[in-house]
């Protein structure tokens, strides 16, 4: 896979996982313009890599990702005009939340240490999230004035309910991986040795399964957080006639009924 040339992004692809790694450890991984639409164009590079059926997301060093790069001149204060903040929002993280939301694959976010801010909500903008035991997560945005933006005011209640999320939103206390995952906020923490091979084991465990049929889920269930049950139970007919018609349907009843392993094609 072609590489962004942005020394602070790297991506690699191992078999069918690619994972993208945001490496500006000196500054806790924090983003800038540029990086960030550099992220969305190496998200756009693994979409369009047909063998990758799993993505994975992860930083460098101390930090997953602290957030906007206060110092970055598309934000800074300099004593001049006040920054249009919404701006970066619109022409940035929104279109990156989206594209990751959007991606063909199923994502994993691997949490190495803090998640702060915009990178707290990018980590919560992944399918699933496994984070170091010693890792944790930050609404820092009160903290500046401002309200938590790149989706968590979306994720934050569903994946919380609305009195934990006003909670960490409007104190921005720093929440420790265990108590995320008691909350139901990430899928699981785990002990720092064991966890890049957790990574590993997941990442490859997603690759093999269905990958159409993943994306459809999550799309299913996105919708249907603002749905009524029979618009749900209308598009669960409707994905399930296609995934019906699809190869990897065909596979999976072979390969249970031969009692051996499938080799999901499709996605």
């Amino acid at each position: 896979m072609s590489q962004i040339p942005n020394p602070a992004l790297r991506i690699e692809t191992i078999g069918r996982v690619a994972r993208i790694t945001l490496d500006r450890p000196d500054a806790l991984n924090a983003l800038t313009a540029q990086l960030i639409a550099d992220l969305i164009g190496a998200l756009d590079a693994v979409a369009a890599q047909p063998e990758v059926r799993c993505l994975v997301l992860t930083g460098t060093g101390r930090a997953f990702c602290a957030g906007q790069d206060l110092r970055d001149p598309a934000v800074a204060p300099d004593g001049s005009a006040p920054k249009d903040l919404g701006a970066i929002i619109e022409t940035g993280y929104k279109p990156l939340v989206l594209r990751l939301r959007s991606m063909p694959m199923p994502t994993l976010a691997a949490i190495n240490g803090v998640a702060a801010g915009a990178g707290a909500s990018l980590a919560l903008a992944c399918d699933l999230v496994v984070a170091r035991r010693g890792a944790a997560f930050v609404q820092a945005f009160s903290a500046i004035g401002l309200i938590p933006d790149s989706g968590a005011t979306w994720n934050l209640p569903r994946l919380a309910g609305r009195a934990r999320a006003l909670g960490l939103a409007l104190l921005g206390d720093k929440l420790g991986a265990e108590r995320a995952e008691q909350m139901g906020l990430i899928w699981a923490a785990v002990d720092d040795t064991a966890f890049d091979d957790e990574v590993t084991r997941l990442s490859e465990r997603l690759a093999a399964l269905p990958t159409r049929a993943l994306v459809r889920t999550r799309a299913l269930i996105d919708a249907g957080l603002g749905g009524t049950l029979e618009q749900a139970l209308d598009a669960e007919a409707a994905a399930q006639r296609e995934l019906g018609f699809a190869a990897d349907y065909a596979e999976g009843v072979a390969a249970f009924a031969q009692k051996r392993a499938p080799r999901f094609t499709d996605r």
